[in-house]
């Protein structure tokens, strides 16, 4: 059996073009195994795997759950080493869980911390990856340095990606590892500049070639036991900031504690969106009347943050609200 004591994360700056930080993971003594009893109900890589892609005619979105998890598991075998980029919601943690399960040492969950990444959800990450024993290490990237992303541009994400699949490119060349991430079937409707960022980068999209929806991926959390399974979606911080709005560091630590300030009154879905001097809050079409009975108190913590003015969206709480705004049908869908 495998364990993994520690993992000390180091960052030192890079002076290239190409990458603004480098990572360099130090790990105590590593037990490898060729046995590898933890994938020993997996199937040999040598089986081939058809990936799943939108469009088959063959009923690939009636397979069951079981079939796609058998297949995610040949897949990830046949990956052989990854590092997955793990947030701790729902999709990355559910392919850590089966990564480690199939590959053991040979997967490596790492987190990206960032002005962009809430507080809750850091602590929250390391918390389930030392619940389940899985090797994770945390990197820090400087998506912020970026004008482009900084600019908040329709293609913020892309530029995000870029960066943290830069900073992750030294631990997967050290392990000889692809890149993964927790892309599921359902993404590929959105608008979601980032993909094209892993495209370009060849990172690995194990979720997608199963053929797993973003429901299934729930099914399977709950099977594995993972308490991410209900957990609420949760984009980065800069998904809040309205097109146009610069995004900084101190910004990203107001809508940080705007949120927390409304969690803390027992809303548990919902967003605060930066309009610069406008927060406007989104709650859920059930929830907008106790919001509004909560008015004089969210009022107050948020223009103690510095908001000028705080409204409530009488639209209520949708994903991709920010993408309203833009003029394609196609990027009304995405982000968070």
């Amino acid at each position: 059996m495998f364990f993994v004591i520690a993992l000390e994360v180091t960052i030192q700056p890079m002076d290239t073009a190409t990458s603004k930080t480098h990572a360099t993971v130090n790990t105590g003594s590593l037990t490898n195994s060729s046995m590898r009893p933890w994938a020993s109900n997996v199937a040999p890589a040598s089986i081939m795997v058809q990936p799943y892609r939108p469009g088959w005619q063959d009923g690939c979105m009636h397979i069951g759950l079981t079939t796609k998890t058998s297949r995610l598991q040949r897949i990830l075998e046949g990956l052989g080493t990854v590092v997955v980029a793990y947030s701790g919601g729902v999709d990355s943690a559910t392919l850590a869980a089966v990564a480690h399960q199939v590959l053991g040492p040979g997967s490596l969950a790492v987190t990206a911390v960032s002005p962009s990444l809430a507080r809750s959800e850091l602590a929250a990450a390391s918390g389930l990856a030392r619940r389940f024993g899985w090797a994770h290490a945390i990197v820090r990237t400087h998506e912020g340095d970026r004008e482009e992303y900084a600019r908040n541009d329709a293609d913020r994400c892309y530029w995000c990606k870029t960066e943290l699949f830069e900073v992750l490119a030294p631990l997967a060349s050290e392990r000889g590892a692809r890149i993964a991430v927790g892309t599921n079937v359902d993404d590929l409707g959105d608008y979601r500049p980032g993909l094209r960022a892993a495209s370009e980068r060849h990172v690995a999209t194990p979720l997608v070639d199963s053929g797993l929806t973003k429901p299934e991926v729930r099914m399977l959390a709950a099977k594995l036991g993972l308490p991410a399974a209900e957990k609420p979606a949760s984009p980065c911080l800069a998904s809040r900031f309205a097109y146009g709005v610069r995004v900084t560091p101190d910004g990203l630590q107001r809508v940080d504690r705007a949120e927390e300030a409304v969690r803390a009154l027992g809303f548990t879905v919902f967003r605060v969106r930066d309009h610069g001097d406008l927060a406007r809050i989104e709650v859920p079409p059930d929830e907008i009347e106790r919001a509004a009975s909560l008015h004089e108190e969210i009022s107050a913590a948020l223009r103690e943050l510095g908001f000028r003015y705080v409204a409530l969206d009488l639209s209520g709480f949708r994903s991709g609200a920010m993408n309203e705004v833009l003029p394609s049908p196609r990027l009304r869908d995405g982000g968070g």
